[in-house]
């Protein structure tokens, strides 16, 4: 067992109170003789979760961003000669615990590239802090939808999706399901969402997304972490909707999955949503999930070169994060890695600009405020597949939100869309008139996004 997760077993043994004090990995350590002490680094603080109801989305995508950051490491040397390191802290998916992780990693020399907590609640208490402290908040596929508006929120970047461009997606993907987004009109749809902020963050989009297309809505709470939901499949039963999108997130999808099996609701009419779309998802849920849906920003396997290059440079090496090999191309872990390639980008975008040493919080943000990876960028990366490409902006931190469909097989996850885009006529201005009224009750002066963009 690998260092970190040792660590993670005796904070829990000795009674965590919120913060596992944390050392570096193996392949983090002080400099040695082949790693001049003097050689510049750039050090991210991982909020990471190893323990707990969420443990397979923490293990996963922490795994695959920390395999990333060592196959750079290894294979390049770092960022230009500018070495990546790390500490991890177990949060378990608490907001206070990753808060706490927050206040003491921030004090850290180097100080932090970004922040990469991967946990809605976590992300939600860290904006006013990292916004004075002036480092970047990565929110990928997850996070304030508002935030996408870099104008108002110029530290925090939900990459690859926002909540509203995702529930944009799931409702498009149902319109091409019943013959085109005219005949939504009349259908039944039940939201079936977890009990967290970060469940509750689309519950206003779906209410508008229902009125445009003029199908019936209901959507229904399950208390966290999701473990017990008889009532609310009853529920869904009496209801008997067209469609169910499944919101969860852990435990709860699996159950969610078994449950709809017992009441007789068929696996492929339920949708779900980004965090309920990995393997450790459906197959808990055995014969329950085939036939499963569920959106995806990036492709599950192992054919990809970048991850290919993980497995010879970094495994063959000993050096490599899972304990379990055969979770290496899963959804979680492909996520990881592809959050490695957006931080290790922006980095070394931001070099090009402020050159090639250790850089400022700030300077990392405006690496990632012009984070611009084409299709053929990415597959210059070896990730061609893996995802689709990003563009983001002052205005857009999301980078123009293109999601993808899967569907569970008993076995794998098997890509059954193209690329689909949301309805960003209809969520800009909300966008806008979220992160203005956040902007009203907080003082803040909006910036001017044509003027950034000339800079």
């Amino acid at each position: 067992m690998r260092f970190p997760h040792r660590l993670a077993a005796a904070a829990l043994a000795v009674g965590l109170t919120g913060f596992a004090p944390l050392t570096a990995h193996a392949q983090n350590a002080p400099a040695t003789a082949t790693t001049p002490a003097t050689q510049p680094e750039q050090y991210f603080p991982l909020q990471s979760y190893r323990v707990g109801p969420y443990a397979a989305g923490g293990t996963g995508f922490f795994g695959g961003f920390i395999d990333y950051m060592t196959l750079i490491n290894s294979r390049d040397g770092g960022v230009n000669g500018v070495k990546l390191t790390w500490d991890e802290c177990e949060t378990q998916y608490v907001v206070e615990k990753g808060v706490e992780c927050y206040e003491r990693m921030k004090t850290h020399q180097p100080p932090p590239s970004a922040w990469n907590p991967l946990s809605v609640g976590i992300a939600y208490a860290m904006i006013p802090g990292v916004t004075a402290d002036k480092v970047p908040l990565i929110t990928i596929d997850h996070g304030r939808t508002d935030s996408t508006d870099g104008a108002v929120f110029p530290y925090v970047f939900p990459l690859l999706m926002n909540p509203y461009s995702e529930s944009s997606a799931i409702v498009n993907f149902i319109g091409t399901r019943v013959g085109g987004d005219d005949k939504l009109a009349g259908k039944s749809i039940v939201v079936l969402y977890h009990g967290s902020p970060y469940g509750r963050e689309t519950i206003p989009i779906y209410q508008l997304l229902a009125k445009k297309y003029g199908f019936t809505l209901q959507q229904i709470e399950v208390p966290d972490p999701g473990a017990e939901q008889e009532a609310q499949w009853l529920q869904i039963r009496r209801i008997h909707p067209d469609y169910v999108v499944l919101r969860g997130w852990g435990v709860m999808n699996p159950v969610a999955l078994k449950t709809a099996q017992k009441t007789g609701f068929p696996a492929d009419h339920i949708i779900g949503n980004v965090w309920s779309n990995s393997e450790e998802d459906a197959s808990p849920a055995g014969h329950a999930a085939v036939g499963y849906i569920a959106l995806t920003t990036q492709a599950t396997g192992t054919q990809y070169p970048v991850i290919q290059q993980i497995e010879n440079t970094v495994y063959k090496a000993g050096k490599g994060d899972m304990a379990d090999h055969s979770r290496i191309g899963s959804v979680y872990y492909n996520l990881g890695v592809v959050n490695g390639i957006l931080n290790v980008e922006a980095i070394r975008i931001a070099q090009a600009k402020f050159g090639n040493h250790t850089l400022t919080g700030d300077q990392v943000r405006w690496g990632f405020e012009h984070l611009d990876l084409d299709p053929g960028r990415v597959a210059a990366l070896g990730a061609s597949g893996l995802f689709h490409s990003i563009n983001v902006t002052c205005s857009d931190h999301e980078g123009h939100g293109l999601v993808t469909f899967q569907q569970w097989d008993g076995t794998k996850w098997n890509r059954i869309s193209d690329w689909i885009a949301p309805d960003w006529d209809l969520l800009r201005p909300i966008i806008e008139a979220s992160a203005n009224k956040y902007a009203a009750q907080n003082n803040i002066t909006p910036r001017d996004c044509s003027k950034e963009a000339a800079n």
